[in-house]
């Protein structure tokens, strides 16, 4: 019987064993193949347990029958004496318990069991226990602090603190299906921003992506970036004078494809979510495509474009664009470029130039705006913008050469860890021409900062931004220049 048990239990530990290495043979197993080995050895290793507890009863019978009379102290029968001592190795070593123990180890990897949790960009992802299923929470919070001096006008030397975004969200995937949704808190109001189901698959052996729902924009390097990786605390001109009447985010069909050096975009949208309802959508058609002629380990050459169309809904019957130049919290900064009465449709053009070296980064955007108007001339409304930096603790920049887009920066030695995180030393010039327009305004900002990034999901930025503005129309008329300080903390999960 003892053996019998011995070799129950050495079947039950390879068994387990067994469903240990199941990962190792993903690759030549078809996922319908690998599910049903995993059932297969879930009920092997619950047969063996049956069994386990079946011996260990009739064990413990034989253990009970073997105890020695107190009164009548027979001397110990050898054979039992035997049976009590493997009993009690066998306790001891509770393969019951080792059982187990593989069982969770097949849990942690993703083969078994009840599925794992890990963590990625600040936050726990719960993954199934075949990888179908994952659900990510996701949340941010900028604080800024913003004080302007120096303007001709006292209204706009102003000092304060803001909470620019406080947003909660969550993002996961059914397999190939995945989604996204996110609301923002900021100014006392809630708005929702990405909100939209997704689906990856190949086209002619391309990886290609297909969004429905709200959704950021691919327009431009900082204006389809969102704003927690952007190197500055605020987006450059061109994504502000390049931006559609329909918003940053559009309520559409989004397509992206991917090449080993190149991708290109096509969406479709209506306006952004909660937008009036009285009057027909602006519907805009946007391309964007990027390209890395150059591309190596140190480094790539990026080249990009891009082109919207938008025709205009009924509820749409003036444009009166201004651009905030002194950080996001002083609405007094801005340039005006006049009203203009009666649009009709517009459409706008920008080109993209740069690239990364090492620990280096450099880029320059430019656009131009025409507005279409049933009662005047059309109107071109124009924005470049220069920008540099330099990573001074030698990580490489958070930019994406596969989507043209600013990413995460990975930081070496987390002050979590630690170490001293990641300093960058940054600087940009953003200049602003609306004078097409009879009564437009110009306006430009030089801006130096300095970015340290304690982890790879939060950081704190100090923005010094010395900008002048020649406005035609509004409360600050004229030629007017000031200095514009900005601290921003962020954590984003």
């Amino acid at each position: 019987m003892i053996h019998a048990r011995k070799a129950a239990l050495g079947a039950a530990v390879a068994a387990a064993l067994a469903g240990v290495s199941l990962p190792a043979l993903a690759d030549s197993k078809t996922e319908a193949q690998l599910r049903r080995m995993i059932e297969l050895q879930a009920q092997q290793i619950e047969q063996q347990k049956t069994q386990l507890s079946a011996m260990n009863q009739r064990l413990s019978a034989l253990e009970h029958q073997a105890a020695p009379d107190a009164s009548a102290s027979p001397a110990p029968d050898p054979a039992q004496v035997q049976v009590a001592a493997a009993v009690a190795d066998t306790r001891q070593d509770d393969d019951l318990a080792i059982l187990q123990a593989q069982v969770a180890q097949m849990a942690t990897k993703g083969t078994g069991g009840d599925g794992n949790v890990n963590w990625r960009k600040g936050g726990p992802e719960f993954k199934s226990a075949d990888g179908t299923f994952t659900f990510h929470p996701r949340g941010r919070v900028l604080m800024d602090f913003s004080s302007t001096h120096g303007s001709g006008f006292d209204a706009r030397n102003v000092t304060g603190t803001d909470l620019a975004s406080g947003r909660l969200g969550a993002e996961g995937t059914y397999g190939d299906v995945g989604y996204k949704i996110e609301a923002d808190f900021a100014g006392n109001a809630v708005t929702l921003k990405d909100i939209y189901a997704s689906y990856e698959t190949r086209i002619g052996g391309l990886p290609t992506e297909f969004y429905v729902g709200n959704k950021l924009k691919d327009r431009s390097i900082d204006g389809a970036t969102g704003n927690t990786t952007t190197p500055f605390m605020e987006r450059n001109a061109v994504a502000s004078v390049g931006g559609m009447q329909s918003g940053y985010f559009g309520l559409g069909l989004t397509t992206k494809v991917y090449g080993d050096n190149w991708h290109a975009s096509l969406a479709v949208t209506g306006d952004d979510v909660g937008n009036d309802s009285s009057a027909n959508d602006t519907i805009a058609y946007l391309a964007r495509a990027h390209w890395n002629p150059v591309k190596g380990s140190a480094g790539f050459l990026h080249v990009g474009g891009w082109y919207w169309y938008e025709d205009l809904g009924g509820d749409v019957t003036s444009i009166n664009k201004t651009s905030q130049v002194a950080l996001g919290w002083n609405g007094e900064v801005r340039v005006s470029a006049s009203s203009i009465a009666n649009p009709t449709d517009d459409h706008a053009w920008g080109a993209e130039l740069g690239g990364v070296w090492r620990s280096g980064w450099a880029f320059a955007e430019t656009t131009v705006r025409t507005i279409n108007s049933s009662s005047e001339a059309s109107r071109e409304q124009k924005a470049s913008s220069y920008s540099a930096g330099w990573l001074l603790t030698g990580e490489k920049p958070g930019f994406s050469a596969r989507s043209g887009l600013w990413s995460t920066t990975k930081v070496l030695n987390p002050v979590t860890e630690g170490g001293w995180g990641a300093f960058e030393l940054l600087a940009r010039y953003d200049d602003y021409d609306y004078t097409d327009t009879a009564r437009g305004g110009e306006g430009d900002a030089w801006t130096v900062g300095v970015n340290w990034y304690l982890n790879n999901w939060s950081r704190l930025m100090l923005n010094v931004v010395h900008w002048s503005t020649n406005n035609k129309v509004g409360s600050y008329q004229g030629q007017d220049s000031g200095n514009t300080v900005g601290l921003r903390a962020q954590v984003a999960f």
